[in-house]
């Protein structure tokens, strides 16, 4: 199973990004998916879930700007983000539960200017 990040970059504040992350592999039944994000120095935070069926959570600081969703069909996951800021400064990682199974992709790191 692999997991492959992409869409990040440098962005100024108030600006917007795209993160897709693709599974591939001997996946089956994904569970869960979710993005977690990593700033320098700081333990690595939840971010965003989304869960069969289409429930959805985010962290109190994203809530309002960002928005997870999937399609299924392609077992990919992905983070909508709007009027980003310097703080969502991190690296970026997805991971999914998969048949008692939790992969997690490589990090795409995003910067946001002020």
């Amino acid at each position: 199973v692999q997991l492959q990040a992409s869409g990040g970059g440098l962005v100024q504040a108030g600006g917007s990004l795209r993160l897709s992350c693709a599974a591939s592999g001997s996946i089956f039944d994904i569970s869960a998916m979710r993005w977690y994000r990593q700033a320098p120095g700081k333990q690595r935070e939840l971010v965003a879930g989304i869960i069969i069926g289409g429930t959805t959570n985010y962290a109190d600081s994203v809530k309002g700007r960002f928005t997870i969703s999937r399609d299924n069909a392609k077992n990919t996951v992905y983070l909508q983000m709007n009027s980003l800021k310097p703080e969502d400064t991190a690296v970026y990682y997805c991971n999914i539960d998969s048949w008692g199974h939790r992969y997690w992709g490589q990090g795409t790191q995003v910067t946001v200017s002020s």
